[in-house]
């Protein structure tokens, strides 16, 4: 497999490279593979490096795995956006890691190698207290970090606008689609020229190029119809064929579609020209559903919308926009913050505090 020749050590256990060829049949997508495979090889890595036959290996010695994992230096390079742990792996990425090397133990599980899994999962069994030989809790090997997405500030947002706007039309294009129709990176660099409704304004997302594998259709405003009609005209000059709607102007790969990788350098140019350095090609993702939250829409909308299969991934950009606790606040904590301010300033009697309050009669 080309996976080990990536990761010499894969090949040097034959139940992990069995593994990961199972998925590869499985048609699972390549960026999968690739993250399931890394994140193997670094625990086959430790584990030789411990003397441990990874199918034998105790819970002790996933310990060993995690313990490299939270310690390991981080290479933060320029085009690193975000790393939160401090001062290894971020969170994330260490969850990551420790995706592939459960279900690896499952897989052999499965084959009947083993009787237990060596990481387990951070579970709870309702009807059972916590804690104790009854309890249903387990904890995860590593605590796990849920953080709001970052948007930016409405300053920030002007700013990358401003360095946007001198961009060529193909990247404002993609930019005001992809805030207009909350795409992720590869539904907007996937998109086709028949994917285009022109007559209705809508984009066709499909299922292939989704996260989740779920198709939709999502409208954008007519100032990014007028825009896109524009880069229509423009494309023409560069391939008449139908096909990927964004294509590569540059000379080594004129007319051919426009990679992933490249449309992540032209927002990590316009970040940091703006002097916005975490902004990535997700965040007009973020920044459009927080603000359909911002304007009231609904959970299950929203989550259309942004085709989640479930609406837990939408709670957060209705947490990230405020509605919920500002009308809270403002329902719940108006008598309250009156009658406090009112002590503040002296205007204590009952007649003051109803006044403030607007309870008077």
């Amino acid at each position: 497999m080309v996976l080990e020749e990536k990761w010499p050590v894969l090949g040097r256990h034959a139940r992990a490279a069995e593994w990961l060829r199972i998925w590869v049949d499985l048609g699972r997508a390549p960026r999968t593979i690739d993250a399931y495979a890394r994140g193997l090889a670094e625990y086959l890595q430790v584990c030789e490096r411990e003397g441990v036959d990874p199918v034998t290996a105790s819970r002790a010695h996933i310990g060993v795995f995690v313990r490299a994992l939270t310690e390991r230096r981080s290479r933060r390079g320029a085009n690193v956006v975000a790393l939160d742990s401090g001062s290894g792996l971020s969170n994330a990425t260490i969850q990551q890691r420790i995706v592939p090397v459960r279900l690896f133990y499952d897989h052999l599980m499965e084959e009947g190698l083993r009787d237990s899994n060596p990481v387990g999962r951070g579970r709870y069994t309702p009807g059972r207290r916590w804690g104790g030989s009854l309890g249903g809790h387990q904890r995860g090997l590593v605590p796990r970090l849920t953080k709001l997405p970052w948007i930016p500030t409405e300053q920030q947002w002007r700013n990358v606008l401003a360095v946007a706007a001198e961009e060529p039309i193909r990247n404002r294009v993609m930019l005001t689609l992809a805030y207009d129709a909350a795409l992720r990176r590869e539904e907007l660099c996937l998109l086709r020229t028949d994917d285009l409704d022109p007559a209705h304004r809508t984009l066709r997302i499909r299922a292939e190029t989704t996260k989740n594998r779920l198709e939709r259709v999502v409208p954008y405003s007519a100032a990014t119809g007028v825009l896109l009609s524009r880069y229509l005209a423009h494309r023409m000059r560069i391939s008449r064929a139908r096909g990927p709607l964004f294509l590569s102007e540059s000379r080594r790969n004129h007319a051919q579609p426009l990679s992933l990788w490249t449309w992540s350098k032209v927002v990590r140019r316009i970040a940091l020209a703006a002097e916005a350095p975490q902004f990535s090609t997700h965040t007009t993702r973020h920044l459009c559903l927080t603000d359909l939250a911002r304007m009231g829409w609904e959970l299950h909308a929203i989550a259309t919308f942004a085709g989640h299969r479930h609406t837990d991934s939408t709670l957060q950009y209705i947490h990230l926009s405020g509605r919920d606790l500002a009308d809270k606040l403002s329902r719940g904590m108006e008598h309250i913050h009156a009658w406090r301010i009112a002590m503040l300033t002296g205007l204590d009697t009952p007649a003051a505090i109803a006044t403030t309050t607007g309870t008077s009669r």
